[in-house]
């Protein structure tokens, strides 16, 4: 991110969008290679693969609908206003189990995620 936005408001409408998976989308709000800040949307049902991050920290604050995180172990559900960090080399899975609603949430990374993640081979 250039530093022409430091003194800009930042939102999904003037910031980068993408594509991921089967139907969810992405915007990065701040994308520099010590942290970024996405916003995402995923639909009913949807979710993302299995994976890790060898350096960055992830922390996952949930916006809008249920979703839940699912680990080696254990899997943690997320309603609207909660958060949960996954520290870096930890294989975890992000998923809406929602039949109806979007889940809508921030997904903050230091640093960025760019190159740093391995997906589980199925």
């Amino acid at each position: 991110m250039s530093d022409a936005r430091c003194h800009q408001a930042i939102s999904c409408d003037n910031s980068p969008h993408y594509r991921w998976g089967e139907a969810c989308d992405g915007w990065r709000l701040l994308n520099r290679p010590d942290i970024s800040i996405i916003e995402e949307r995923v639909p009913p049902g949807l979710g993302e693969q299995r994976h890790r991050h060898a350096a960055a920290r992830q922390f996952f604050y949930l916006l809008e609908g249920e979703a839940s995180i699912a680990f080696d172990n254990h899997t943690v559900k997320l309603l609207a206003g909660q958060a949960l960090e996954v520290p870096p080399g930890q294989w975890h899975r992000f998923h809406n189990h929602s039949e109806t609603q979007d889940v809508r949430f921030l997904v903050i990374s230091a640093p960025w995620t760019m190159g740093d993640r391995e997906n589980e081979i199925e």
